[in-house]
């Protein structure tokens, strides 16, 4: 079943809202804030949210939390649903990492104060499922809430659900949203695996080498049945798979919008296939970062290249190959596609037209 794109907000390294987001696309140049190690990172800000959230409601709720509420209002906001009844709309979050910072507080609670003084704050924060708890209670929608973890495909694993509620009738519309956040034990362990690939340039393109930069944001969509005309096109087919047992199916013509964010590991399924089939290709993660949920950050640069009539060029600082888009073009076609590979050859793909 197709879902119609209503309404689109996010937080990340180039900063809040669809407007933030096309400026970096039409730039090609966001620059990741240094980190307390000297390692790079793209940081998310939450500033503006008390214009949705009074303060109050907000005393005890964590930055992963907070980028999550920022995101979804904006996106409510956009699609002209901020003051509408929400008992029938849903909320899907996908995540791969969860509340980081909150879940090792929580660790370091326990260890200083044992089990009887630890945070009961931060154990509130710390399950994957709070953010989504949060957006229920402050936005009061008050159909199904699920929160999907299954790393890089978590974003395509979400959206089946949210498909399935809107298909069965359960639900009118969904918030679907996308969220992982960056703490200094995230930053250290990568040090430890990746060393100076970890110091950047993030170079998409260069699949041989390792060069991702850690990242950190929220992004969310008003999904609707596709009865209606919708602003950033629709979600036409969701697919799941592996590629090393049912190799990915793509056309010469196809237009992708790939999730290669610098991991090495994952780089050379993208080589293989793209030199394989000779699709064009253009990939956005140096402008937010590399993190499990950024595949939302690709369906959003997607649905807003829809919209554009345009396909943005690739800010990659790095060799290209040949398939890559690297000059900003008319878009002629009418679809779209978003590719993530995780490791082991597993892949979403995700499917949109106009």
């Amino acid at each position: 079943m197709r879902m119609a794109i209503q309404g689109i907000g996010m937080t990340g390294g180039f900063g809040s809202g669809v407007e933030a987001l096309r400026a970096a696309l039409q730039s090609g140049e966001v620059s990741p804030a240094p980190g307390p190690d000297g390692f790079p990172v793209y940081r998310a800000g939450v500033a503006g949210l008390d214009e949705f959230i009074p303060k109050r409601a907000l005393r005890r709720i964590d930055h992963f939390s907070r980028m999550t509420l920022l995101s979804a209002c904006l996106a409510l906001k956009d699609a002209d649903l901020f003051d509408a009844d929400r008992s029938r709309m849903g909320v899907a979050i996908a995540s791969g990492y969860g509340a980081l910072k909150t879940t090792f507080n929580f660790l370091d609670s326990y260890l200083d104060f044992g089990y009887s003084c630890s945070s009961p704050t931060h154990f509130s924060n710390s399950v994957h499922n709070s953010a989504a708890a949060h957006v229920s209670i402050q936005l009061k929608t008050t159909a199904p809430s699920l929160t999907v973890t299954q790393f890089e495909m978590s974003v395509p694993s979400a959206l089946l659900s949210a498909q399935q509620w809107l298909a069965e009738g359960r639900v009118d519309q969904v918030l679907f949203g996308a969220v992982d956040e960056s703490c200094e034990v995230l930053s250290y362990c990568r040090q430890q695996f990746f060393g100076a690939g970890e110091r950047g340039p993030l170079q998409p393109f260069a699949f041989s080498e390792q060069s991702a930069v850690t990242g950190e944001g929220a992004v969310f969509f008003v999904l609707t049945r596709a009865d209606d005309a919708a602003p950033y096109g629709c979600i036409d087919e969701v697919v799941l798979g592996n590629h090393l047992i049912s190799p990915v199916n793509l056309a010469a013509d196809d237009l992708l919008i790939i999730g290669a964010d610098g991991h090495k590991e994952c780089g050379s399924y993208y080589a293989e296939l793209l030199n394989g089939c000779g699709a064009s290709a253009s990939a956005y993660a140096a402008l937010y970062g590399s993190f499990p949920a950024a595949a939302g950050f690709d369906l959003a640069a997607a649905a807003v290249s829809l919209g554009d009539r345009l396909l943005y060029a690739s800010p990659d600082p790095g060799v290209p190959v040949a398939t890559s888009a690297l000059t900003t073009q008319k878009l002629d076609q009418e679809s779209l596609a978003c590719l993530k590979f995780g490791s082991g050859g597993d892949y979403g793909l995700i499917r949109l037209s106009s």
